[in-house]
């Protein structure tokens, strides 16, 4: 099954008391260009995302963003540094002793204490690195499980388009050999017509004419052209079915299209042939576009 190159997927978990929200969204590029956005704390992990991300997508501009809410993980701890605290108080004292007399005395307050550098110091719980890790690439692994079927889904619906293009496709091919033959018969009536005007009751030359006719089929003759047309087409469908990273393939294969459709519409004249060549090409610039949405 083929896939889109576009596509947006998102995870969220709760682990290890940490809410952990992932999204991801791609969009064409012609080739994988990811970029990671982590928490500061998290930086740590960006090789192993990135590698995870390149597993599963080879091509597109992919971006990865990370939110991690800690309001759920346990409590960062508090401790007071008691020396320190009573050395601050001793100074606070002395200093009160050493003002004007009729100053306010009094206790001092914790909070005053508190303000003091280093009195009191909040220790969070030491980060397993490994383990915080392990839980961004579980949460990833359910944003890309999000992010694939959206791009499944989405290349179903240009499997089916370029099928029904294809089949646009082969049609032209098929009125095209049927008309080339009749270009042919149709050039020799016309040349036998001219040479009765010009010699009026004088047989043409039955040889001439046999010659000039085959002359005129070996210019205009396309069965080569829609013969490789054709193999094409059964390329397409086999690449449409395969699925997986095709996109590169395709892309070349709609190269080959444009070219034999081309080299039939620069040999013939005939006005029917034209406007089979026009349409042919027509459908298979919509599948070129189309192709460019491909993995």
């Amino acid at each position: 099954m083929i896939r889109s190159m576009t596509g947006y997927g998102r995870g969220e978990a709760l682990l290890n008391g940490r809410r952990l929200t992932v999204q991801v969204r791609a969009v064409n590029n012609r080739f994988l260009d990811c970029a990671v956005k982590l928490p500061r704390d998290c930086l740590f992990a960006e090789d192993a995302v990135r590698a995870q991300v390149s597993r599963t997508i080879s091509r597109g501009k992919v971006d990865v963003f990370f939110t991690i809410d800690e309001t759920e993980s346990e409590a960062p701890g508090v401790t007071v540094n008691e020396p320190l605290a009573r050395a601050y108080l001793d100074a606070l004292r002395r200093l009160k002793a050493l003002g004007e007399k009729g100053e306010a005395d009094g206790p001092v307050s914790p909070a005053v204490l508190a303000q003091f550098p280093n009195v009191l110091t909040v220790e969070k719980k030491q980060e397993d690195a490994q383990t915080l890790q392990a839980d961004i690439l579980t949460v990833l692994s359910l944003a890309l499980e999000d992010f694939e079927a959206m791009r499944r889904r989405e290349g179903e619906r240009l499997a089916a388009d370029i099928l029904g293009r294809a089949q646009a496709v082969e049609d032209c091919v098929e009125q095209i050999e049927r008309r080339s033959p009749q270009t042919v018969e149709e050039h020799r009536a016309k040349l036998e017509e001219k040479l009765r005007q010009l010699l009026q009751s004088v047989q043409p030359d039955e040889a001439r004419l046999l010659t000039e006719a085959a002359i005129f089929a070996e210019k205009t003759a396309v069965d080569e052209e829609t013969v490789r047309l054709r193999s094409h087409l059964i390329q397409l469908r086999e690449l449409l079915n395969r699925g997986g990273a095709t996109g590169r393939k395709l892309d070349f294969l709609i190269q080959e299209f444009n070219r034999e459709a081309n080299t039939i519409g620069s040999k013939c004249s005939d006005l029917e042939i034209s406007r089979l060549v026009v349409d042919m090409k027509a459908e298979i610039e919509k599948i070129r576009e189309q192709v460019q949405n491909i993995e």
